[in-house]
């Protein structure tokens, strides 16, 4: 392999890293970025070491946050989801790999995308819950890419952010546990691409690291409706600002446009308001009202 693909690779192991001990989203481009280092069959098979070994550093970070309710919910379709998809690689030859996991990667994206509130506030059903997590094992055993599917769902679940970085770093530990016997038999990994994971192992460490440090900023609820991007909490300065010049918000993501609430009492009035009212008065002789 050239340069350029040892870079690639060692780019997909610390967004692997990062992904898992985060709310996720990158996953998808640590997909594409071994696929574009590895073409075929092989890039899912070098990936899934390091999907394994950055569950297990997501498990020891969220170890006791997981919700098990929802895992006995989601693994048997899971592991049924895996095994059709064993079957269908099995079964069929003289596919081109990289146009299949194209396709399962847009297929994921799209369901993220396309998918209205009203079908996300339905997945706690039954029905829902077995096709999702049928979907997701098949998903995660052609490409890796059950993450956007699996997080439609766990968003809907009224989770605290450890919890939603521990339920799904339990899921994907469990099922990729489950795939590793699978990709062996197919001869999609192999010890050499296992001997190739061990020299990305810290690079997986640092962006698991990281991955932790950011997720301490991020909003969680502003992650479950489909019309509200995803978003930081507001700096203490910013609301320290906002509180000065009278703006209030209802929307906690502050996507709304801000309101001026006009007080009762003069005293009560912001800083800026009462000295304009002052300096109007002054040199119009108006009452401000």
């Amino acid at each position: 392999m050239d340069p350029l693909a040892y870079f690639y690779i060692g780019l997909a192991a610390f967004l692997v890293g990062f992904t898992k001990t985060s709310v996720g989203g990158v996953g998808i481009l640590a997909v594409l970025l071994m696929a574009l280092a590895i073409p075929g069959s092989s890039s899912p098979g070098v990936l899934l070491p390091m999907l394994i070994a950055a569950d297990i550093m997501a498990v020891i970070y969220y170890r006791r946050a997981c919700q098990w309710r929802i895992l006995a919910r989601l693994i048997p379709p899971a592991i049924l989801g895996v095994a059709l998809a064993w079957w269908f690689l099995s079964v069929t030859s003289g596919y081109d790999f990289n146009q299949l996991i194209g396709w399962v990667i847009l297929a994921m994206l799209a369901l993220d995308i396309l998918i209205s509130d009203g079908l996300r506030a339905l997945v706690q059903g039954k029905l829902l819950t077995g096709v999702i997590g049928t979907m997701a094992g098949a998903a995660s055993m052609v490409a890796n890419a059950a993450g956007p599917i699996f997080g439609i769902y766990l968003l809907q679940m009224g989770l605290s952010k450890s919890e939603f970085i521990g339920t799904r770093s339990w899921f994907f530990l469990l099922v990729n546990i489950v795939k590793l016997p699978f990709a062996i038999g197919l001869g999609i990994t192999t010890s050499q691409s296992l001997s190739l994971n061990l020299y990305y192992l810290p690079v997986i460490l640092l962006g698991a690291i990281l991955g932790k440090q950011l997720i301490s900023y991020i909003n969680l609820g502003c992650l479950k409706s489909s019309s509200v991007p995803p978003c930081l909490p507001q700096p203490r300065v910013l609301s320290s600002v906002k509180k000065t010049f009278g703006f209030y918000e209802n929307n906690p993501c502050a996507q709304t446009r801000p309101l001026i609430k006009r007080p009762h009492k003069e005293s009560d009035a912001p800083f800026v308001y009462r000295l304009g009212r002052q300096v109007f008065n002054l040199k119009r002789g108006v009452r401000f009202p």
